[in-house]
Formats: C-alpha cells, sequence, structure tokens
C-alpha cells in the first residue's frame, strides 16, 4: 500500500525543487461487494503517481473522503460537506505558496466532487496556477487508447475503468466476484436527488467483467501524455 503515500524526503524536494504540486483527491464510499471502499482514492493516487514520474512534480498524499452523499446508506460511505473540501483545498494551496510552490494540479479520482471545479476557476483569474486533472476529455481519450468497450457514461462507478486501474496497479485489493458484478443503469436523470439507491441495488453502474490489468496500464499512459499540456500551462 506504499504508493498511495509519498516517500520522498525533504532533501529530496529540495533538489527537486518543484514549481508544481499534485494532490491526489479520492473517497470513502461503496464500490459495490468486491471493490474496497478506498477505490476512488487509489485511482487518483495511480494517476496522479504516474504523473509525478514523468514530470517534475511535488507528489503530496491524497485527501481520502470527500462529497459521496449520492451514495449516502451504502455501508462504510463517509462524506465530508462540500464546504469542508474547499476550505481544506485552499489551506493547501496557501501553505504551498508560502512554500515557493505556486502551481496546484488536483487530481481527482470522485466524479462526484463537482465544488472542485469552481475551486480552479476561481484561482486562476490572474493567471493559470491551478488545474483540474484529468478533465473528461483526457479519460475519454484514455478509453479509447486503452481499447475500453464502454463510455463514461455507461460505465459510471466500479465498471470496466476503475477494475483495470486496479488490476494493473493494487490487484491485490479486488476480491473475486467482480467478474459477475455487471450492472446496466444508463438512464439516470435524477441522480443528485435520489441517489445511487434508486439505479443499481449493489452499488455498481458499469461493466467491471471487462476490466484488464492491460486496459489500466494503457488508461495510465495515455493519461501522461495528455498531462504535458497541463504541465505546460502552468509551468512553461
Amino acid at each position: 500500500m506504499t504508493f498511495l503515500l509519498p516517500i520522498a524526503t525533504s532533501a529530496d524536494e529540495r533538489v527537486r525543487a518543484a514549481r508544481t504540486a499534485v494532490l491526489p483527491v479520492g473517497s470513502f464510499e461503496q464500490h459495490g461487494e468486491f471493490l474496497p471502499l478506498i477505490t476512488d482514492t487509489v485511482v487518483a493516487c495511480l494517476v496522479a503517481g504516474r504523473v509525478a514520474e514523468d514530470y517534475p512534480l511535488l507528489l503530496l498524499p491524497p485527501i481520502t473522503i470527500s462529497c459521496s452523499h449520492e451514495h449516502a446508506g451504502f455501508a462504510g460511505t463517509v462524506s465530508i460537506s462540500a464546504r469542508t473540501l474547499l476550505a481544506v483545498i485552499e489551506d493547501v494551496d496557501e501553505s504551498l505558496r508560502a512554500s515557493g510552490v505556486e502551481n496546484l494540479v488536483i487530481v481527482n479520482g470522485h466524479g462526484g466532487n463537482y465544488c472542485l471545479r469552481n475551486a480552479v476557476q476561481q484561482s486562476t483569474t490572474v493567471r493559470p496556477r491551478m488545474a483540474l486533472f484529468p478533465a473528461t476529455e483526457d479519460w475519454n481519450t484514455a478509453r479509447v487508447d486503452a481499447g475500453c468497450e464502454t463510455t463514461s457514461h455507461e460505465d459510471m462507478h466500479g465498471g470496466e475503468l476503475e477494475v483495470s486501474l486496479l488490476l494493473h496497479g493494487a490487484p491485490h485489493l479486488l476480491r473475486e466476484g467482480y467478474q459477475t458484478a455487471d450492472h446496466v443503469a444508463n438512464d439516470r436523470p435524477d441522480l443528485l436527488t435520489v441517489g445511487m439507491h434508486e439505479y443499481t441495488a449493489s452499488g455498481i453502474i458499469g461493466r467491471p467483467s471487462l476490466g484488464s490489468a492491460e486496459k489500466g496500464a494503457a488508461v495510465l499512459d495515455s493519461l501522461s501524455r495528455s498531462f504535458a499540456r497541463v504541465h505546460h500551462l502552468l509551468d512553461p
């Protein structure tokens, strides 16, 4: 589990002298019967860790509880308010700037953290100094590059993409049974009002049976290529 936490020393970071930090933001929420509650945190850490390997970034430890209110009622799910999440982001950003790190990339692993978009918008009115990654387009490109059979809408939660990333980066966290846990619920217009319970009894919306370690590796390769655009914007 060491990949969830950075192990660099202060001396390492002094030598690196990164101008941009990367902050994984996950969640602690149900992912069906066979994926762990920390799935979104694992996804965010895998993506953040990969881009920190490929670019000169200060890798931060993850935020592990966020805005999972649509999953309320499923055992194990814990949330904080959007207000609290924004306050944590603002405090981290302020602390980084006090240390001379001017830019922040938020790697979001949970789709329900809508408030992160506003945090980025508010911080970039003068110049680009914060980014939310991956963007929807980056995820879509990664799916195509990896040969995924589902779209992001079809594969909303605990499906092909997340299982592929776990199979590649943390296969020991998956339990047997995900291969038969597919659940289709493409029509869900009132998700924010009625929550996940109205559209899935298992907690899954997607096709985890299609996941593979090879797809997971290809997704990370694609996202690393896409990150070049973001890195150039913040640190030209």
